[in-house]
């Protein structure tokens, strides 16, 4: 048996260890804020922060977690109010939504390790996370946006 905590409830798994992570989140927990981009973690849309660091959701396993705290975009905040979720809106980041809670996610652990990250640090712990619309500059700016305090 496997356990985790998502989101601060405690979970258990006793299926395949070898299930991807991201499924686990989607298909048992009921947390589809996670995305399935590549599968391949080469686009960060499942990205997800595992004891403070961002993990590729895709590529690590309900194992690889056992005993491990994990936060996903539903848990970031209870109202979206998390730094980096408002300074999103404030800078109207998004256009198709799609890659937003990987980039989120991303961003809210950066902030974690680096509370006052430089543009270009910003822009290398981002590099990672791609967005079809090529929302970067917007992206950037509300990184920096929280790490502010908004």
């Amino acid at each position: 048996m496997i356990k985790v905590k998502i989101n601060g409830q405690e979970q258990s798994w006793d299926g395949d260890p070898n299930l991807p992570l991201l499924w686990f989140l989607r298909d048992e927990a009921g947390l589809t804020g996670t995305k399935y981009g590549c599968g391949q973690a080469l686009c960060g849309a499942c990205t997800v922060i595992v004891d403070k660091e961002a993990v590729r959701s895709c590529i690590t396993s309900v194992n690889d977690v056992a005993g491990r705290e994990i936060t996903t975009i539903e848990g970031l905040h209870p109202n979206g109010d998390h730094p980096v979720q408002k300074a999103w809106r404030q800078v109207n980041v998004p256009q198709c939504g799609f890659c937003q809670a990987g980039q989120i996610m991303q961003a809210a652990a950066l902030l974690m390790d680096n509370p006052k990250p430089s543009h270009d640090q910003i822009r290398e712990a981002m590099s990672g996370n791609i967005c079809r619309c090529g929302c970067y500059q917007r992206i950037e700016n509300a990184v920096h946006l929280a790490s502010t305090g908004v």
